[in-house]
């Protein structure tokens, strides 16, 4: 699973927030997908258009419904692996995360973005026992209110700039492409 593309890599030792044993803490850097296309889902960040970019958010919050809609959508494939919900519940929270980022960029200039550790979202968050039909209404409601915001972006905007707490910069149009690779690539996984 892809990590918050924004968010530094979780500390390494005696870190005591909760966590899922059984699901591996994805601390890589994803920032590498703005630059070269991503050899697990195909999302190649160079072909996407600023302006397309609430449009694919949506087309992917639809999708999410189709998936929620599993009656095993609750099930882990593995138990090392989040279930479907689980992933919803993830890029519901990825979108609510980067909606707040992106309304920073246009009202800060030059911000630093808070960290945020999807492991212990998901724990914190009760991924594993949250209903599909509530995600599914949560996780298309934060698609849409994220998407908005993107519409509403316009000319020079999209060069504002922010960062994370690692020196990762990321312009308004990067966080864009940036945010949409990690829906999309865990729509990819599930499917």
């Amino acid at each position: 699973m892809s990590s918050d593309p924004t968010a530094a890599p979780a500390p390494a030792s005696a870190d005591e927030s909760p966590r899922d044993p059984s699901i591996e803490p994805d601390t890589k850097d994803w920032t590498w997908v703005l630059e070269r296309p991503c050899p697990d889902c195909g999302f190649d960040a160079g072909q996407v258009s600023r302006d397309g970019v609430g449009d694919r958010l949506l087309a992917n919050a639809s999708a999410w419904r189709g998936v929620l809609e599993d009656p095993d959508a609750a099930v882990r494939p593995a138990p090392h692996i989040w279930s479907p919900v689980e992933y919803a519940c993830h890029v519901r929270d990825v979108h609510r995360v980067f909606g707040e980022r992106l309304r920073m960029m246009l009202a800060v200039d030059y911000p630093l973005f808070e960290n945020w550790d999807q492991d212990v979202a998901a724990v914190e968050g009760a991924y594993g026992d949250q209903r599909a039909a509530s995600v599914a209404d949560d996780l298309v409601s934060a698609a849409e209110a994220v998407a908005a915001t993107y519409v509403s972006v316009e000319g020079p905007q999209w060069d504002r700039q922010g960062r994370r707490s690692n020196g990762s910069e990321f312009t308004i149009e990067t966080i864009a492409r940036y945010h949409l690779h990690d829906i999309e690539h865990h729509l990819h996984d599930v499917s």
